[in-house]
């Protein structure tokens, strides 16, 4: 069956964006994040967005603690900058050449509440981590990030080698056929989308797919991984939808 711009590849997560997810999707993408208002105002123009349905969502985003406000300039929070910190990440990873070892972390609190276990569950899947057994998370050891201090006390942290061979050990923490199909999937979703918000949906999709990427070593992957041809083509797609939408504001 041929998919056309309006369906999303399985797992894709592809849905429709509103003011809210426009505004922030065009600031996350934008280096210093913060637009005046009669910017904005053009920049949405093409997604059906009336003036005055932005400035409402803008008052709300506001009083949510999403955007900061300087006189007619909005930007992001330093919540969602931290946010655009984890995005420019996932789609740039640092890393370093594998030696073979793996990063273990042990959760060590207890007596925790359910949200408070989610939470952390939450964390240290952003961290790219995969959890092997309850309490007991791994990754090679590839990946350059800073480690959020306010984990330390309720984790140790170890580097191990584990006897499993590392290739099926991956394969045991990572459904990495299905994310190399998404992928796969959500880059022809992009070449053959060109509405501006077909393609802006599309992108907002590929970031969160890019989040979901354990960013193996190579001797891990499948033939053919999908992971930096996606990364290149949201940054292309990126910038020349980001720049048409500014430059249409600014005209």
């Amino acid at each position: 069956m041929t998919m056309n711009a309006s369906q999303e590849p399985a797992g894709a997560g592809l849905r429709p964006l509103s003011a809210r997810s426009v505004v922030l999707s065009l600031l996350l993408g934008t280096h210093p994040p913060e637009l005046p208002v009669k910017d904005l105002v053009r920049a949405v123009e093409p997604f059906g967005i009336g003036g005055s349905t932005l400035r409402a969502a803008l008052s709300r985003m506001v009083a949510a603690g999403d955007l900061r406000r300087s006189d007619t300039v909005h930007g992001l929070s330093e919540r969602l900058l931290e946010r655009q910190r984890r995005q420019d990440a996932a789609v740039h990873p640092e890393t370093r050449p594998w030696n073979g070892e793996w990063e273990m972390v042990v959760v060590t609190a207890t007596g925790r509440e359910p949200a408070e276990r989610a939470d952390l569950r939450a964390r240290l899947t952003a961290l790219r981590l995969a959890e092997l057994r309850e309490g007991v998370w791994l990754r090679p050891a590839n990946l350059l990030r800073p480690w959020p201090g306010e984990l330390s006390p309720a984790v140790r942290r170890f580097t191990a080698r584990p006897e499993e061979p590392a290739a099926d050990l991956a394969a045991r923490l990572w459904p990495v056929d299905d994310w190399a199909a998404t992928a796969r999937a959500l880059l022809d979703l992009v070449a053959r989308t060109d509405r501006p918000a077909d393609r802006f949906t599309a992108l907002a999709a590929v970031v969160r797919h890019l989040l979901a990427d354990p960013v193996l070593p190579a001797p891990l992957l499948p033939a053919r991984w999908p992971g930096p041809e996606l990364r290149s083509t949201y940054t292309d797609c990126r910038r020349e939808l980001t720049e048409e939408m500014l430059g249409r504001a600014r005209r």
